[in-house]
């Protein structure tokens, strides 16, 4: 029988569907609400519409992708695709036409409808001794008589007047030093990494350089351009992390590296041009991002060289999978990593493009789940500094806790998944413009009211033809199950109740059988059909939410405690947590609400910490030494928790500030 429609995923969206074939790639991304750049109106002029054909077979997605899953190439690609893009995989969205199952990623710069990434960095406390420090020497011109070399000269005059001694040099630096002397009339500007070495020369009395701070995570990556002179932030830049096209999570990750001879190779590639991407954007967009902020370009002439220190956090796996350390021991029982310790490596031995000189430091992995971001987290949040008993969730598509306080301190990973995030949801997305980011349901009527992004208005003063609905990101579907469960559409086991059935916006899906609740009908949306939240939905979150809430109350039985002074919800996902609904649902332990607080990006602010601080990197290994980490899944009773905390808020623990 002649196959009628293929499986279509878009990449880092995470939509997907069944799609006719023959269409072009740009009317399947439209039928799935994945919006991509089209301005000469499909005329293939203007080639906005690029787009990636991911070949292999991704088990994560049960789909195997090849390039001749599409339509032959076209003479009007060749114009515009070069030899290096069509080798990769590239296609013209509007050229390519479906003809079997893939996985397409949309490179950013043909993202019609960019996706909201709330990285931005706090303001925090952080005491200025930043690990590259700027040094201006004056030096006496050589004689015959004195006979020394340049770089000892230098040495001698930093030994005099700041009391540094034992320097090496980067060969980088000393490749310029000879020349700057000379042509700043023998004063030069020196970059010192850690009072160790000398990594950049520069002619006379020269501004201070600047450092960038990034946090990798399992679905974005976020960076932070600081002035090191003053601490303060120039600019922030995200982006999807462009790996999600091997798997949502993690697990899947470390699987495709284990399925596919070079998938570690691949996978640390995309991170490393992605990162190169961010570096870019962090100097060409400064400009724009100062102006907006001051009146006028400060900075606007900053170039990549001035970047002359990196700090990177990230979970263990991202680590392994950027330095190219086999990921495959992560995934099995004991899970061991590499290596725990810090790790400080020139950039340019990882094709990372700043300063050739400059050195980026790694922020220690603590376990096989739980890595630099949780230290990072710590080092922006101190716990371990204070009294007060802290529960600090970071909620990502892996979830990682700290509880405790000066005296005392655990961490754990939970294994919350990418549903939080929009995937694996029905009509789930990232949270770009047309998502669904806030939901109320009257409980009376059933009615919805909801507010997407990029719209101020909600939707009850609105014409429903001007939402433009998309689907739905993670803290609109936080928002709908602790809805849905308020107005008793919902029982506490998560199915559908008796009242839930009767409702005008109950039905069985006809196709798949399962029950749904419609939260935007066809005219009230952009992709010309009605958006629901299915059975399949709420147990997606119903397994997210009770992975976390087992995970906090493992660790507070082991701490031998039944309340908390603080809990704090990090992550991007974590900013816009709805405070009473998490705890509607069970995601967070039963607390006062006054307790309850969102930190933003933590794990971003902590790898900041560590790039102007260099007591901080000293400071980054001892908590990883001292830290106690408690595998979840080991022990006795965690299948039992887990599935008592499926339930809303959970089968038997009594939510008492809850029922006040």
């Amino acid at each position: 029988m002649e196959q009628k429609t293929a499986m279509v995923i878009f990449q880092p969206s995470g939509r997907r569907g069944q799609v006719p074939i023959g269409i072009s790639l740009v009317e399947a991304s439209r039928l799935l609400g994945v919006d991509i750049e089209a301005p000469c109106g499909e005329h293939q002029a203007c080639g906005k519409c690029k787009v990636r054909i991911e070949e292999g077979v991704f088990e994560k997605f049960a789909i195997n992708s090849r390039s001749d899953h599409t339509s032959p190439f076209q003479p009007e690609e060749e114009k515009i695709l070069s030899y290096e893009e069509k080798k990769q995989g590239y296609r013209l969205g509007c050229v390519a036409r479906v003809l079997s199952d893939l996985l397409i990623y949309v490179p950013e710069s043909s993202r019609a409808g960019k996706q909201v990434v709330s990285k931005a960095a706090r303001k925090i406390d952080i005491k200025l001794d930043p690990g590259v420090k700027q040094y201006t020497v004056k030096v006496a011109k050589p004689t015959l008589e004195e006979g020394l070399a340049d770089f000892e000269r230098v040495c001698l005059e930093l030994e005099k007047k700041y009391g540094l001694s034992s320097l090496e040099i980067d060969i980088y630096a000393l490749r310029s030093l000879s020349q700057a002397l000379r042509a700043g009339d023998w004063e030069v500007t020196l970059s010192i990494w850690m009072d160790k070495e000398i990594i950049r020369v520069r002619p006379g009395i020269k501004p201070n350089g600047f450092g960038l701070a990034i946090d990798i995570g399992t679905t974005t990556i976020a960076g932070y351009l600081c002035d090191l002179e003053t601490g303060e932030v120039i600019n922030t830049i995200s982006m999807m992390n462009p790996q999600v096209k091997y798997g949502e999570d993690v697990v899947s990750r470390i699987s495709y590296h284990m399925g596919n001879p070079d998938g570690l190779a691949r996978m640390s590639s995309d991170i490393i041009e992605a990162i190169n991407n961010l570096i870019d954007r962090a100097v060409t967009e400064n400009a724009a991002f100062d102006e907006a902020k001051s009146g006028s370009p400060v900075f606007s002439d900053i170039v990549k060289e001035d970047i002359i220190d990196l700090t990177i956090c990230s979970n263990t796996a991202m680590h392994h999978i950027l330095l190219q350390l086999d990921p495959q021991p992560l995934g099995t029982i004991p899970f061991t990593p590499a290596i725990h310790h810090s790790i400080s490596l020139k950039c340019r031995d990882l094709g990372i493009n700043i300063h050739p000189g400059a050195k980026i430091f790694f922020l220690p992995s603590i376990a096989g789940y739980v890595g630099g971001d949780n230290i990072g987290v710590m080092l922006a949040e101190t716990p371990h500094k204070q009294e007060a008993v802290q529960l600090i969730i970071d909620i990502g598509t892996n979830g990682e806790l700290v509880l405790g306080n000066s005296e005392k301190l655990l961490c754990s990973s939970c294994a919350t998944g990418p549903a939080l995030e929009g995937a694996q949801i029905e009509f789930g997305m990232r949270a770009a413009p047309g998502a669904i980011e806030r939901v109320k349901i009257d409980p009376k009527t059933h009615e919805v009211d909801y507010k997407v992004i990029g719209r101020s208005t909600w939707k009850k003063y609105s014409a429903p033809e001007d939402m433009k609905t998309r689907g739905i990101c993670g803290s609109g579907i936080l928002d709908v199950v602790g809805e849905l469960f308020l107005a008793g559409i919902i029982a506490k086991s998560g199915a559908f109740s008796t009242k839930g059935k009767e409702s005008h916006r109950f039905r069985k899906n006809e196709k798949t059988g399962f029950a749904e609740f419609v939260l935007a009908w066809k005219k009230e949306t952009c992709i010309h059909t009605d958006i629901v939240i299915t059975q399949k939905d709420i147990r997606q979150i119903q397994m997210a939410k009770a992975s976390i809430y087992t995970g906090c109350k493992l660790m507070m039985r082991r701490m031998g405690i039944t309340a908390l002074d603080k809990i704090k919800i990090a992550g991007a996902f974590g900013t816009h947590v709805d405070r009473h609904l998490a705890r509607v649902i069970g995601l967070i332990p039963d607390c006062p609400l006054e307790i309850v607080t969102s930190v933003g990006n933590a794990a971003g602010d902590g790898c900041r910490v560590a790039l102007l601080n260099r007591e901080k990197r000293k400071e980054a290994d001892l908590l990883c030494r001292n830290l106690t980490y408690i595998e979840l899944t080991m022990e006795d009773d965690f299948q039992n928790e887990l599935v008592s905390a499926t339930q809303f808020p959970h089968m038997t623990d009594q939510f008492e500030h809850l029922s006040k």
